[in-house]
């Protein structure tokens, strides 16, 4: 699930230390710009700690680490705690099969248009981050779906998808403030799921942030449990 999900998120630059995946891109959204412990390093974790850190510092970005909250990285967790790394952004991956709801009015598509981006980036608090995000999403490898629902001609509700390994990443699911609360989510990922199954998925992950209770409850309504959790190592 660590290496789908991490090849889901398409970085700008992505180098490998071991089994260890460096991503960097423009320093915003954190698993464009973390490193990904997944399996072992290629040499003495201690070592390996500094090689890191060495890579980010070279890129003008802080060291920082995405380890799955897993007994693998329990040992990782405790060096960056010694060496003053604290965790942030508890970040669920749920996990469930796919969505056969109603998806009457999804419009899909091979690639985000400039409606899509304008929905992302119009509900986004940060600009700079929602604008690498946008980004990400843009490099999502094929096969891929982008998905958005009108009201009167204009775009309210988008999301997107990738398939690898019979699994379906769900990126992306954006809302305007005006048209929550009326299940244009959860028609999205209905045609996204429809896609999905198309495209060969047997199941669907997502990734959202421990404290956005609302998305957590719809995605359990849609049936998707909490598979693990992860959270982001820095300095400071």
């Amino acid at each position: 699930m660590e290496a789908v999900s991490a090849r889901g998120w398409p970085p700008l630059v992505c180098e490998q230390l071991g089994d260890w995946r460096l991503h960097a891109s423009r320093g915003y959204s954190g698993r464009g710009n973390a490193c990904w412990p997944i399996g072992a390093p290629d040499r003495p974790l201690d070592d390996a700690i500094e090689a890191v850190e060495a890579w980010y510092r070279a890129r003008s970005l802080p060291p920082l680490f995405r380890p799955a909250d897993l007994p693998a990285t329990e040992a990782l967790r405790e060096r960056l705690a010694a060496r003053a790394y604290g965790p942030r952004t508890e970040t669920l991956v749920m996990t469930g099969g796919l969505v056969a709801d109603e998806a009457g009015g999804v419009i899909l598509a091979d690639a985000p248009d400039s409606a899509f981006a304008e929905v992302f980036l119009s509900t986004a608090a940060d600009p700079e981050d929602a604008a690498e995000r946008v980004e990400a999403v843009r490099r999502l490898a094929a096969p891929r779906a982008f998905a958005r629902l009108e009201i009167e001609g204009e775009a309210v509700a988008i999301g997107a998808a990738a398939v690898d390994s019979g699994w379906a990443g769900i990126f992306g699911m954006r809302t305007l403030a005006q048209h929550r609360r009326k299940g244009l989510a959860r028609r999205i990922i209905a045609g996204l799921s429809a896609f999905a199954a198309e495209a060969g998925a047997r199941r669907i992950y997502l990734q959202v942030e421990a404290s956005n209770t609302p998305a957590i409850a719809l995605y359990e309504g849609l049936g998707f449990a909490t598979g693990y959790r992860y959270r982001y190592w820095t300095r400071g």
